[in-house]
């Protein structure tokens, strides 16, 4: 019998938790303490190397931290790793298949996994893949697949079992606009039937308009963790945009200095 924890109103918690890679001196992920709440769509977000995919490879059960605890839907992501896997829909920043596969046997394999009923999984299938406009491909190989289509696919793969957390890691690369306003679509559903979407995203346009509250991680620790009405009140700039207070609180430049450079470098 898996051991579950308690998570009250969080779907997601994270509890001081640490994660370093042999041989690296500074922690990919440091002492990080972060909470998720049901039925919210949370925007995770940093520059290149901070952290936010180790954080997710974590939560998902592909890494484990060196200290701390990590709950989702009440399950420890080491105790009780399985039944944290099935409540969990994941598409990663890369998603990775089997090519020779249709996309059609990819998703049937998915639902072995999951143990989704046939009669349930036929009508799931349908109703994603006419949603994401895929119904014409499932049957080619996964080979013949263009990025965005390969994206899509491994959305629906995410979906198809019904989870309770959806964990995207940059899930609008690769996606034309058609697809990416379908998939902030679901996502805003998917959380409107009090389930959790957690997501990396590097697309600070994306995250204002869509998320509940967002995470700011920068070289491995938390910085921010709030609304961006919280956030303004934090950084003072009432009339800044969350691209602006992001550039600001992770000390990645001044933004008139920016502007000023890429002036002189196109003249």
């Amino acid at each position: 019998m898996e051991q579950v924890r308690e998570s009250g109103d969080f779907a997601i918690a994270f509890d001081h938790v640490t994660k370093r890679y042999d041989g690296k001196e500074t922690p990919a992920v440091e002492d990080l303490n972060l909470a998720i709440r049901k039925g919210e769509i949370f925007g995770f977000l940093g520059p290149n190397g901070a952290g936010k995919s180790t954080t997710i490879r974590m939560l998902v059960g592909m890494l484990r931290q060196n200290s701390g605890t990590i709950t989702a839907d009440g399950f420890d992501n080491i105790v009780s790793s399985v039944g944290l896997k099935r409540c969990l829909g994941y598409v990663p920043d890369e998603p990775v298949f089997y090519e020779r596969m249709s996309g059609l046997r990819h998703i049937n394999f998915i639902c072995d996994l999951y143990g989704v009923p046939q009669r349930l999984r036929k009508e799931r299938i349908g109703k994603l893949a006419s949603l994401f406009e895929m119904t014409e491909v499932l049957d080619d190989p996964i080979s013949s697949y263009s990025h965005g289509m390969k994206q899509k696919l491994g959305v629906i793969a995410a979906l198809v079992h019904d989870p309770m957390i959806l964990v995207l890691d940059e899930p609008m690369v690769g996606l034309d606009p058609r697809s990416s306003f379908i998939l902030k679509d679901v996502m805003r559903e998917f959380c409107r039937k009090g389930r959790t979407v957690f997501f990396s995203t590097h697309v600070m346009e994306v995250a204002e308009r869509l998320c509940d509250r967002v995470g700011i991680i920068s070289k491995g620790r938390l910085l921010f963790e709030g609304t961006l009405e919280e956030l303004k009140l934090r950084k003072g700039g009432e009339d800044a945009t969350l691209e602006e207070l992001f550039l600001q609180m992770t000390g990645q430049a001044d933004v008139a200095g920016l502007a000023k450079r890429t002036e002189e470098v196109l003249e």
